[in-house]
């Protein structure tokens, strides 16, 4: 009996390890094949605003047509009766329940939408759009492949991951990224190995048909030493704080819009309008589009004073009224401008203090501190990591619970041991 028992305990292990290898196995095929498809959809995407970002540049009067552009994209989605669009916070809802994963005809909508958007000149970003485009085509590909809702979760995650990498080219945050950002306190470590080969191949794609990532080298690090520890925790706190100010000042304004007008197609109207309105007052189109090109001079040290605070209500204004894209870019621009600003006013280093406000106003807003970190190290390099690795700690703990994502939770409490499980505000 006791040889016979000892079999079976073979037998059975044998089994549980078979199952665990047959499991592994598909995680590393269907994450492949969710990269390649998910990064050649995101790579289109990436080509899609370039195109329409130089078109615009040289033909400044596409800005008049915004308000036509914004009763197309109310068209389409009202065409597929889409009433409300949760946009990425239905991503995460997705995740956090057992409903059937995320509609199909998210990402062409999104796509299309957010394209039209830059192309009449709304100020939005990117990766946003570009994390429900890969929520969408995983969720697709998971039901595709019948998979049940737990595995349609780590699809959703997957997709989210290629995406982020091939738009951005930051496959290391982007691995982390989706999975840090659904539940802050806890990480989905279950969708690391798919997240993190979905990333990676997606990135590969990118660089083989060479788009360009954006990298922001920061030269002449200060040394680390109390006195420049201070300066720096000082502005890592302040982007804390305007992380606030950016997430209630979107969340906010799109209240106000709904309050004040009922009809979508009048508020989409409204609110392109407003933007034409103060483009024309501004003078240029600076604070229309994702901005890049403003980061870039931030990186140089040059800013405007009023940089970071327009770009927060053009960018508010826009997505507000019913245009779409991300609000990460946007975030990334109000943080660099107000870090230049900050060091060309105490004359610190102006270019370490724009990466600093980058990724301070981005963990601030995302409440994602590793990923934060990792995307500090991809664009900006290692030598300020001490800088990146305080401020990101401090923006994480005095950003509160504010957030872009309503739908985010926060599980464990950022200031004692314990379990909270409570939506962002």
């Amino acid at each position: 009996m006791d040889v016979m028992e000892k079999n079976k305990q073979i037998i059975e292990k044998l089994k549980i390890g078979t199952k665990r290898i047959y499991i592994s196995f598909k995680w590393v095929v269907f994450a492949i094949i969710t990269g390649a498809i998910v990064g050649g959809v995101a790579l289109l995407f990436h080509k899609g605003l370039s195109y329409v970002t130089q078109l615009r540049g040289q033909h400044p009067w596409l800005l008049f047509l915004l308000p036509i552009g914004g009763l197309i994209i109310v068209g389409i989605y009202r065409f597929r009766k889409v009433e409300k669009d949760l946009g990425t916070n239905l991503v995460i809802n997705a995740i956090h329940s057992e409903q059937d994963g995320v509609p199909w005809d998210m990402a062409p909508l999104i796509f299309v939408s957010t394209i039209i958007t830059h192309l009449f000149g709304g100020s939005a970003g990117r990766e946003g759009a570009a994390l429900q485009v890969g929520g969408s085509l995983g969720s697709t590909l998971g039901k595709l492949f019948r998979f049940d809702s737990k595995d349609q979760h780590i699809m959703i995650m997957c997709g989210m991951s290629a995406a982020f990498s091939a738009l951005f080219g930051t496959p290391m945050a982007a691995a982390i990224f989706s999975m840090e950002m659904i539940s802050v306190g806890i990480m989905h470590y279950v969708a690391f190995v798919p997240c993190v080969i979905s990333s990676l191949v997606a990135h590969s794609l990118a660089e083989y048909f060479h788009v360009r990532n954006e990298l922001f080298p920061v030269e002449a690090i200060p040394d680390f030493n109390f006195q420049n520890a201070l300066i720096f925790s000082c502005l890592a706190v302040l982007c804390a704080f305007l992380s606030i100010l950016f997430c209630v000042t979107l969340h906010e304004t799109e209240k106000l819009y709904k309050r004040l007008i009922k009809n979508p197609y009048l508020r989409v109207i409204a609110g392109g309008c407003i933007i034409i309105l103060l483009t024309l007052i501004v003078g240029e189109q600076r604070y229309n589009g994702t901005g890049i090109n403003i980061i870039e001079q931030c990186i140089n040290g040059t800013v405007r004073p009023e940089d970071f605070i327009l770009k927060i209500i053009f960018t508010a204004l826009t997505l507000g009224a019913g245009y779409k894209g991300g609000e990460i870019v946007p975030s990334f621009f109000t943080g660099a401008a107000f870090g230049c600003l900050f060091g060309n006013i105490f004359n610190v280093s102006p270019t370490l203090c724009t990466a600093i406000g980058m990724v301070s106003l981005f963990c601030g807003v995302t409440n994602c501190p590793i990923t934060s970190l990792l995307i500090s190290f991809e664009l900006f390099g290692y030598d300020g990591m001490p800088y990146f690795l305080l401020a990101v700690a401090l923006s994480y703990m005095f950003s509160g619970y504010f957030g872009l994502y309503r739908s985010q939770k926060i599980v464990y409490s950022k200031y004692k041991s314990s379990y909270i499980n409570r939506k962002t505000r």
